[in-house]
């Protein structure tokens, strides 16, 4: 029964210690895979405690220097003497089976936890104080750790098999790319060319002061990308889902945004707004307006999602808002902003997807010449920058009291520049857009006849 419970080979134990004993270079093998506490047996844990100090202090390993080892740490006694060192190394004749042998005994270590793990979540799911949100979040962490640790895929290639696996993403983006485009589309076709899309495993950050414009912004890129067939996962912490549910309404009919507001609609705008809802409900946008989402809440339901075939695009809004209560070990807001910032970069590399994650820009950016933001702009942490493979500035010269924009010089009115002020894999610049007054409607930026007249002949 005991086995049962508590999974382990002690004998198994005293064999690779031994070999570790006897040869001075085999820890080399083990000392990334093992560790002290994936003994079972409190006693070889102490002595391979040792070895791996040893190893790590670039010291060489044998009967003699381990003894001195343990002495120096209060342990020789405790493990029982030279007698039990001696006693390891002779029953070992080689370490041809080493690399095997520790691959036992971290499955039995595995086991173990899965055990204890799975008695805590029994316990917490018979207790009705807790939140079961929290009890299903401390179920996905034990699965992603447990996970980590079976996760002795080697990830050292060579550069053979490096080539290989470019080449053969150079093959699938030439085999997928439409009109350019090898990720998801944008909806805008300036930011298509620039970017080609939103790029699986790449963390984007759009940032910009409040009320210019980033909900909006975020809501007609979701669109774009669902009605091109892809699963977008919205996270909203800032407003309520009915609200986005009125923004994308009013992007796809000519109803008045003030009518629909104060309820106002005549029977035409009131099927109009049907209508259109009904065209909009077959998108496959997911959107979750829980005002109190962390990080791990986001990776826990997105994974989840990713794991059905429904999550090809993640959207945050906003950074700034997320529950950081869990990251208690963090001294300041800059740290805990930087550690949400490195777990969106992280969750996507793991999911493959594309992130979007909106952004604060400080007060500094109004002082500046015309209110144009830059990167220094980044509202509490400079590990946002860092992160991000993309970095977008939103940008709307009419409030900054502009009558034209300044480097490109098109009238103001109705103009919203994106400024893209970092591009890890790319070129940098701005790419503009024309939305409407109430800044629900976005589409591509095509300057005035007007406009065109005057400059063409200058």
């Amino acid at each position: 029964m005991n086995e049962i419970l508590n999974p382990q080979n002690t004998e198994l134990e005293e064999i690779v210690i031994g070999t570790l004993l006897i040869e001075s270079k085999a820890i080399t093998l083990v000392a990334d895979k093992l560790r002290p506490e994936m003994f079972y047996n409190e006693r070889n844990r102490e002595i391979y405690a040792a070895l791996q100090s040893m190893y790590r202090a670039g010291r060489d390993i044998d009967i003699i220097t381990a003894k001195e080892e343990l002495a120096q740490r209060g342990k020789l006694e405790e493990i029982g003497g030279p007698y039990t060192l001696a006693s390891l190394s002779s029953r070992v004749a080689s370490g041809a089976h080493l690399e095997y042998h520790v691959c036992i005994l971290q499955q039995k270590y595995i086991r173990r936890e899965m055990i204890l793990g799975c008695h805590k979540l029994l316990v917490l799911s018979a207790d009705e104080s807790i939140d079961i949100d929290d009890t299903l979040m401390d179920a996905q962490a034990l699965i992603d750790r447990l996970t980590k640790e079976c996760g002795t895929r080697d990830h050292l290639r060579s550069m053979d098999q490096l080539m290989e696996d470019t080449v053969a993403q150079v093959e699938a983006r030439v085999a997928s790319n439409k009109d350019g485009i090898t990720g998801l589309p944008t909806g805008f076709d300036d930011l298509n060319r620039v970017t080609a899309g939103w790029q699986p495993g790449e963390l984007t950050v759009i940032a910009a002061r409040p009320s210019v414009g980033k909900t909006a912004f975020a809501l007609h890129l979701a669109r774009a990308a669902a009605t091109a067939g892809h699963h977008v996962m919205v996270y909203s912490l800032e407003m309520q889902g009915e609200r986005l549910g009125d923004r994308w309404l009013l992007a796809t009919t000519q109803v008045r945004a003030d009518h629909l507001r104060r309820g106002l609609l005549t029977p035409e705008e009131l099927d109009n707004i049907r209508m259109a809802s009904t065209d909009l409900a077959r998108l496959p946008i997911h959107v979750d307006d829980n005002p109190t989402v962390s990080m791990d809440y986001v990776r826990t339901s997105a994974k989840l999602q990713r794991s059905k075939g429904k999550c090809d695009c993640i959207i945050i809004d906003y950074l700034q808002l997320c529950d950081m209560k869990s990251d208690q070990h963090n001294r300041n807001r800059e740290q805990e902003v930087a550690q949400a910032s490195r777990k969106a970069k992280m969750l996507a590399k793991e999911l493959n997807v594309p992130v979007l994650l909106l952004s604060q820009l400080n007060r500094n950016c109004e002082g500046h010449p015309d209110g144009r933001p830059g990167l220094s702009d980044l509202r509490e942490s400079g590990a946002i920058e860092q992160d991000a493979d993309l970095v977008l500035l939103l940008y709307r010269p009419a409030l900054a009291g502009r009558a034209t924009d300044r480097k490109s010089s098109y009238p103001s009115e109705g103009l919203g520049v994106v400024i893209i002020a970092k591009h890890r894999n790319g070129e940098t610049g701005e790419v503009y857009f024309r939305h409407d007054k109430t800044m629900t409607k976005l589409e591509d930026y095509v300057p005035g006849l007007e406009w065109m007249m005057k400059n063409s002949a200058k």
